[in-house]
């Protein structure tokens, strides 16, 4: 029995980058949810959907993806940014240590970035599976 895909949540209001991305992530032998163009989607997605991680847009048609980014984080889903601001001021405050896939990024850059997102959540569930006390 095989183990099922990673799923990747891709929120990106701009229909070709969403798409080219979406094409991508299935290449690389991701599942994909969405993409969504907006955050009421995206936190939709996320209550009915086991996601493994995400790519998020920074500014959804000038809506902000903040509540998506706390959302994923109370949820210990990790994710990454993809955005045109060259300045980490313009992600949400409390994530501006997150990785950042600076548009336009090639498709290499994004297959290392969600390697290395799932790679980094792994070593973490593990980490606090070993620091679990069992009696």
């Amino acid at each position: 029995m095989s183990e099922r895909p990673a799923k990747i949540l891709v929120v990106e209001d701009e229909g070709l980058v969403a798409l080219l991305l979406e094409e991508a992530l299935i290449d690389f032998g991701y599942e994909v949810a969405g993409p969504v163009p907006n955050t009421k989607k995206a936190l939709n997605l996320l209550a009915n959907e086991a996601i493994d991680a995400a790519v998020l847009d920074v500014n959804l048609g000038g809506e902000r993806i903040d509540p998506v980014a706390e959302a994923l984080a109370a949820a210990s889903i990790p994710f990454i940014f993809a955005t045109g601001y060259s300045d980490s001021a313009a992600l949400p405050a409390a994530f501006r240590d997150r990785t950042i896939l600076h548009k336009p990024y090639g498709m290499e850059q994004v297959r290392q970035a969600v390697i290395q997102l799932l790679a980094a959540a792994t070593e973490a569930s593990v980490l606090a599976v070993g620091t679990r006390i069992t009696h």
